[in-house]
Parts: structure tokens; C-alpha cells; sequence
């Protein structure tokens, strides 16, 4: 952390205001922390927002590090930024509430003893139904997408990874396919879903589906919760098949201006209370154990946002898929020239 000073006329000195400078998901922080982080600390918030992982990474590898203080990439997404140098090594000394974290959700492939990451938040995308259209409630398996019925009436998330999930599911491959074969009949099948979807990548995926505007599409499950609670027709399915799992995590860059401000943020967010707001406000679960522990029990057994055990233990989370991320990209670029 460098404060910058100003050289003011005679013995006026102005001190620049201490900063971090917080890159995240769109929508992704409950309404009042960061001001309440603000008065607590002095330190005041530059908040930016993007829509997908892809655009961070991009801005991020053009400034080599710099421009921010803290990301919240996903899992593959952590692993590539890690690989790539674009990470410094978190203090741990400096983040009293790490201990607050479930181990289960700690020490994973994508970043070793969490050198680098820190969980935040963590969930799925699955299949977001309207039970007020009797064809929707029928609705158990990705491929149901691809029904004629549903010509122009789907949504669909700006979310690269998870809509080839679909596809690469119902091919019988890994989520984190990287050979080019498989990937390539990903593709195939989904350029024959287009023609169904009527929504590729709203801001606010919940309110298509609160308004009644559609009736099925991909939905994270944290805006199934907040359409839900808008429309309480509006249900959140796991597809037979399996829906895609990730977590978020906390990082600092490489070459991040303000590295103790972003430890004191991460370690604020990491608050059992804090985590409380971001659960009941957002829809995603915790990796909070405390904080788990705090909610009401309609909260913690609801399996929208905590997936049962046994549905968990077969889950695939997002990794890395290394060089064959330009081959998604360029697919995808293709899916969304086309509609």
C-alpha cells in the first residue's frame, strides 16, 4: 500500500484517500456493505463490474496485473490467472476469518493450499422453470431445451462454460472437455438449439423470468432464488443429467496498487455477518461455515441454494481447460454471431 501525497502551498499538505479497487460480477455484493465497509475502515470503494469471466481475463492480461486490487474470478478462471502470473500470493496473517471456511471447499486442484484464492461465494446453473406453463413443469433433462415448443422462447446466460455444459453433458463428456473433437460436437448441438433462444445474456437474468417474459432457460441458481421471490412460480431444476457447478473466489493481482487494502476488504467479506447478507441478499451459499450456522433454517435447507450432499458429491466443478479456451471462444463467438 503506497499513500500518495500532494504538494500543497505552504504547510497545506492534502493526503490522497486511501483506496481498493474491487472488479466484480455484475449485481454480485449485497446492497450497503461496501459503504459499511467505507466508514469502518476510511477506505473508500472503487467498484467496476463485468459481465463474464472471459472479459476480466481479457482486461486483466492487457494491463499485465495492474489497474486492480481485488477480482472475484470463478474456479477455472482462478486457475488459468494463476498459471498465467497474473496472481500474487495472499498473507494469510492479514485474513483472521479464513478459519471461518468449510475445509471441504479448501485445497482444491485449481489452487493448492488456496495460495492464491479465496472462496466467496459458490453454486450452479441449472434450469430455471415457470410452474405456471404445464409444458415447462415437464422439464427434467438439458435436452428438453432443444424441443421445438420452445422456438424462440428460451433464455440463455452469457455464460460460455455453462451453456457448452448443456451440450457437453448430453455428448456424455467432462465439463472441461479439451479435446477438439468433443468440443467441436458441443458447438454442433448447440447451434441447433439457437433458433429457441429469445434471451442471450440479460443483465438481470431473474426479471425475464419474474415478469413472465420467458417461462424456461439457464438460470444461476441465486437469481432462481430472487425470481422466486418475485414469482413463486418460478422453480429452480437440476437437470438429470447434472448442472454446472463453480465457485468464486477472492484474488489479488499481481501487480495490484493497494495489496493491504485489498486483504483488509477480502477479510471483511469473509465475516460470518457479512457472509449472512451476501447469502440471504444473493441467493449462492457460503463456504462460510459460521455463518452457515447463523441462517435460518428455511435458508440452509433450502436446495436451491445448498444442493444435497449426495447431489454434490457427484458434481464436476469448473477447471482450467488450458489452450483449448480459444477453441470455446471462437465457438462461441460463432453461437452468438448467428442468432
Amino acid at each position: 500500500m503506497l499513500p500518495a501525497q500532494a504538494a500543497g502551498t505552504g504547510s497545506n499538505t492534502a493526503i490522497a484517500e486511501e483506496t481498493v479497487i474491487v472488479y466484480n460480477w455484475s449485481d454480485y455484493i449485497p446492497e450497503g456493505v461496501l459503504e459499511d465497509f467505507t466508514r469502518e475502515t476510511g477506505i473508500k470503494v472503487e467498484y467496476l463490474t463485468y459481465k463474464n469471466n472471459e472479459i476480466m481475463y481479457t482486461k486483466l492480461k492487457l494491463l499485465k496485473g495492474r489497474g486492480y486490487d481485488v477480482l472475484i474470478p470463478s474456479t477455472y478462471m482462478v486457475e488459468r490467472l494463476r498459471k498465467d502470473g497474473l496472481l500474487q500470493p495472499l498473507n494469510k496473517t492479514l485474513l483472521s476469518n479464513f478459519k471461518q471456511l468449510d475445509p471441504d471447499l479448501l485445497n482444491k486442484l485449481y489452487d493448492p493450499g488456496n495460495e492464491v484464492s479465496v472462496p466467496y461465494l459458490w453454486g450452479s446453473v441449472g434450469l430455471g422453470v415457470n410452474a405456471n406453463n404445464p409444458a415447462a413443469t415437464n422439464v427434467t433433462s438439458w435436452s428438453d431445451l432443444w424441443h421445438k415448443q420452445w422456438r424462440d422462447k428460451l433464455l440463455l446466460l452469457d455464460d460460455m462454460r455453462s451453456v457448452f455444459h448443456m451440450a457437453l453433458s448430453l455428448d456424455g463428456h467432462s465439463t472441461n472437455a479439451t479435446a477438439p473433437e468433443e468440443i467441436k460436437q458441443a458447438y454442433e448441438r448447440l447451434q441447433k438449439l439457437m433458433p429457441n433462444v429469445h434471451l442471450l445474456g440479460d443483465a438481470n437474468p431473474d426479471e425475464p423470468f419474474a415478469s413472465g417474459k420467458v417461462d424456461l432457460g439457464l438460470l444461476w441458481n441465486g437469481d432462481a432464488v430472487l425470481a422466486h421471490s418475485k414469482n413463486p412460480a418460478i422453480r429452480y431444476v437440476y437437470p438429470k443429467e447434472g448442472a454446472s457447478f463453480w465457485m468464486d473466489s477472492f484474488v489479488i493481482p499481481a501487480r495490484a496498487s493497494n495489496p493491504e487494502n485489498a486483504h483488509k476488504f477480502i477479510d471483511y467479506m469473509l465475516r460470518p455477518e457479512v457472509a449472512v447478507r451476501c447469502v440471504k441478499e444473493l441467493g449462492y451459499a457460503t463456504p462460510n461455515l459460521t455463518a452457515k450456522s447463523m441462517l435460518d433454517t428455511e435458508t440452509r435447507e433450502n436446495p436451491t441454494i445448498f444442493p444435497s450432499p449426495e447431489r454434490l458429491a457427484k458434481a464436476e466443478f469448473q477447471r482450467d481447460i488450458g489452450d483449448a479456451q480459444d477453441l470455446y471462444m471462437r465457438y462461441w463467438a460463432k453461437l452468438k454471431a448467428g442468432r
